[in-house]
C-alpha cells in the first residue's frame, strides 16, 4: 500500500503512522503549577535531541496541565517508565480534571529534585532534571484545525540514577526495563535479551 497523509486515505482501522515511528521512549513529564500543586503524565512523543548540552523535547496535543505548568514555572522532571511501573505510567494517562495530582492517583510517592522544584517518580530508577528552553507551535492540520500541537524542549540541568544499574562504570540500561511507546495500546520493554551491541566501521581507503 502507499497512500499521501493529507488524506489519510489508507483503508486501516487506525491510522498506521504511530506503529511505525517506533519504539518511542516515553517521557514521564513531572511537573508543578505556580501554586505547587503537582502534576505529572507520560509522553509518547519523547526524545533526546542533544548531549552537548543534553536536550530533550516532548509533544503535547493541545494545551495541556504539562504545557501550562512548564511554560509558568519554566521546569519539569522526567522519570524513566519501566516494567515495573507499567500500570502506574498507565494510570496517570488519565485524563482527569485540572489540579488532580496523578502521583497520588496512581500511588507514586514523589522523591525530591536536587535542581528544580517539580518532583520526579521515587520509584523510577532514573530521572531528568530540566529547564523549559523553547516551546514550538506545529502547523496545524486542515482536518483537525482545532488540535495543535507544541513541542516542548528542555535542557536537562541534572540526573538522578539509581546507584544499583550503575556497574563497571555503566548504566545497565536492560537491568531498568525501560518501556517503549508502539502504536495503538501497545508497548515494548528493553531487557537484557533484547539487547545488543554494533561497533561503527572504520572508513579506510
Amino acid at each position: 500500500m502507499h497512500y499521501d497523509t493529507a488524506s489519510n486515505r489508507h483503508g486501516m482501522k487506525h491510522d498506521p503512522f504511530k506503529a511505525l515511528v517506533v519504539p518511542r521512549p516515553i517521557g514521564w513529564i513531572g511537573t508543578v503549577d505556580r501554586d505547587g500543586a503537582c502534576n505529572l503524565a507520560p509522553y509518547s512523543f519523547f526524545n533526546g535531541v542533544a548531549d552537548r548540552p543534553p536536550m530533550v523535547m516532548f509533544s503535547s496535543a493541545g494545551r495541556k496541565d504539562t504545557l501550562a505548568n512548564v511554560e509558568q514555572t519554566g521546569e519539569f522532571t522526567c522519570s524513566l517508565a519501566t516494567w515495573d511501573l507499567r500500570d502506574a505510567m498507565n494510570m496517570s494517562s488519565a485524563a482527569v480534571a485540572r489540579g488532580v495530582d496523578e502521583f497520588a492517583l496512581a500511588s507514586l510517592e514523589t522523591a525530591a529534585s536536587r535542581f528544580v522544584k517539580p518532583p520526579r517518580v521515587a520509584a523510577s530508577p532514573a530521572a531528568l532534571e530540566c529547564r523549559h528552553w523553547k516551546t514550538i507551535e506545529l502547523p496545524a492540520n486542515p482536518a483537525r484545525p482545532d488540535l495543535r500541537y507544541s513541542v516542548v524542549f528542555g535542557e536537562v540541568v541534572g540526573i538522578y540514577i539509581d546507584d544499583r544499574f550503575v556497574r563497571d562504570g555503566r548504566v545497565d540500561t536492560g537491568a531498568m526495563r525501560p518501556l517503549a511507546r508502539l502504536g495503538y495500546m501497545d508497548y515494548s520493554v528493553v531487557t537484557p535479551e533484547t539487547m545488543f551491541s554494533l561497533n561503527r566501521p572504520d572508513v579506510a581507503e
